[in-house]
């Protein structure tokens, strides 16, 4: 199931980067970030393909979502300037952004690529 962040949320399950001047990944488990709006057309032909992989990764990745209309300063602190953006993040190694709609194949590319996921 894909779970919807607040700052405070992914303060406590990705990163604090409040604290933290390096990237320290606070997961159990690569994770997904999808920075979106409602009224983003791309943001909602990529919904259900994370639904999708949410269900088919299932324990194996999380998927979270960031509106970026309530969460502006997250969205500011990871530069978020165009939607949809996509925050791969690994467990051992830095983040990597994708930015605009990926279809499923490409997002299973970069899960296998970045989050070493299969």
């Amino acid at each position: 199931m894909v779970e919807h962040l607040s700052k405070e949320t992914f303060l406590e399950k990705v990163s604090n980067y409040e604290q933290n001047k390096d990237w320290k990944f606070e997961g159990d488990l690569p994770c997904i970030i999808d920075f979106y709006a409602d009224w983003c057309g791309p943001c909602k032909m990529v919904a259900p393909i994370l639904d999708e992989l949410s269900n088919e990764y299932k324990g194996k990745v999380n998927i979270y979502k960031v509106d970026t209309e309530k969460e502006r300063d997250l969205a500011g602190a990871f530069g978020i300037r165009s939607i949809p953006s996509m925050l791969f993040v690994p467990m051992d190694n830095k983040p990597q952004m994708s930015v605009g709609a990926l279809p499923k194949d490409g997002i299973v590319k970069a899960m296998n690529d970045v989050l070493s996921v299969s």
